[in-house]
């Protein structure tokens, strides 16, 4: 399969060729930064972990080179940022089993271009060659505007799709914004509970993020665990870890429905949750 970055690189863990590794993905993950896919889609991930029937292929869309860095990693260039940021991404992949990692080392200002023909085309030629059944990438409501521009293109690239090639179901998942806001009957609530050692392996990996200055490890299993348990008010836990997505499936049946409208509506709907809720006491 032909990417338009040069500079792009397809990593299958367990050797089997590019085209073949592709071709047994049924969950896919797209996220903006290396580690993002550790971070938001991990039910993807554990659908997939030691599953001869089921693979999960990630896909990095940026190289890594404006990561922050403290400690040992502050010296550290650009261009060796994204080395380390890479070699990261691939032992992600191999402890977590992926059939295959994409990496697109596109820079991040490449990617919030509104008229990035490559990396739609990109992403474009990835659904072809795998025809993922479930994808994960970012919530529409996430605060960092890479995340926003990946999904958008996602969204974007689906829809350039013929239906019979467009994946069943797509979901925006929680990193820079949670989900908890949405109304219990909206969001799409995974049970992450198994294998949680891999979860953590997973997010340990990315040392040069951790140990440069931000505890992502122990605040992303913070979030999952509170989701869990903060899901709902008049039960017993029915879950340790728990994340939180937006279904943004209707998006890619309808194309004509607006990316802003869709997710405005839930805001919309949970202000109008809010406002209900204090009238029946005031």
């Amino acid at each position: 399969m032909k990417l338009c970055n040069p500079n792009a690189e397809i990593f299958v863990p367990d050797g089997l060729p590019v085209e073949k590794a592709l071709e047994r993905t049924t969950h896919m993950g797209i996220g903006a930064h290396y580690d993002d896919l550790e971070f938001m889609a991990v039910h993807g991930i554990l659908e997939c972990f030691r599953n001869s029937k089921q693979w999960f292929c990630g896909v990095t869309a940026t190289d890594g080179a404006g990561s922050p860095r403290a400690h040992k990693y502050a010296g550290t260039s650009d261009d060796e940022m994204r080395k380390v940021r890479r070699k990261e991404q691939n032992e992600a992949a191999e402890i977590g089993d992926y059939g295959a990692m994409v990496c697109l080392d596109y820079p991040s200002s490449a990617i919030k271009k509104t008229k990035n023909e490559d990396f739609t085309e990109d992403l474009k030629n990835i659904f072809r060659a795998a025809r993922p059944e479930v994808v994960y990438t970012h919530n529409l409501a996430d605060k960092h505007d890479t995340h926003i521009a990946v999904a958008v293109q996602v969204i974007r690239a689906i829809r350039k799709l013929p239906q019979e090639e467009r994946p069943k179901a797509i979901y925006g998942c929680e990193v820079w914004r949670g989900l908890d806001w949405m109304l219990d009957s909206e969001k799409t609530a995974f049970n992450v509970s198994r294998h949680e050692n891999v979860i953590m392996a997973l997010m340990g990996v990315f040392d040069s993020q951790i140990a440069g200055g931000k505890r992502y490890d122990l605040a992303t299993l913070g979030r999952k665990r509170a989701n869990a348990t903060y899901y709902a008010s008049h039960a017993t836990d029915q879950a340790s870890l728990m994340e939180y997505a937006m279904d943004l499936t209707p998006l890619i049946r309808n194309p004509p429905l607006g990316i802003a409208d869709y997710v405005t509506g839930f805001i919309d709907r949970f202000k109008k949750d809010v406002s209900d809720r204090i009238g029946k006491f005031s």
